[in-house]
């Protein structure tokens, strides 16, 4: 793990956040890759893998609420934090940024829901 004023690396498999934890920040992911996974039942579920540019935590931002998923790197990854009034500086900066997470969590709920349909199509037969 190195540290610098442009984000943190991480090493392989090491995680960034962990479901259930209390968070204040949401992160950039500025070079690797990074998995979201989801724990239920003692099961690990890989919701997403996170490219460069991608970002996740975003909800500890807008909820007051603990982590939903875990976030571990991928290989070597560098992320950046986001604390936010950061976050809501840059936006005042340029409002198109909250035009653009607003379309990401867009997409990631269209997805949601497809996933959510096909489980069920599964379940009936």
């Amino acid at each position: 793990m190195k540290n610098s004023a442009l984000g943190r690396t991480y090493a392989d498999k090491e995680c960034i956040i962990r479901q259930g934890d209390v968070g204040d920040c949401m992160y950039v992911v500025q070079t690797g890759k990074v998995e979201v996974v989801r724990e239920e039942g003692g099961v690990e579920v890989l919701l997403a893998v996170l490219d460069e540019g991608d970002f996740f935590g975003e909800m500890a931002l807008f909820e007051q609420d603990v982590r939903s998923a875990s976030v571990c790197s991928r290989g070597e990854s560098r992320v950046l934090t986001v604390d936010k009034k950061t976050l809501l500086g840059r936006v005042q900066e340029d409002p198109s940024l909250a035009f653009n997470i607003l379309r990401t969590l867009s997409n990631r709920i269209r997805k949601l829901n497809a996933e959510l349909v096909r489980a069920r199509g599964r379940s009936r037969t």
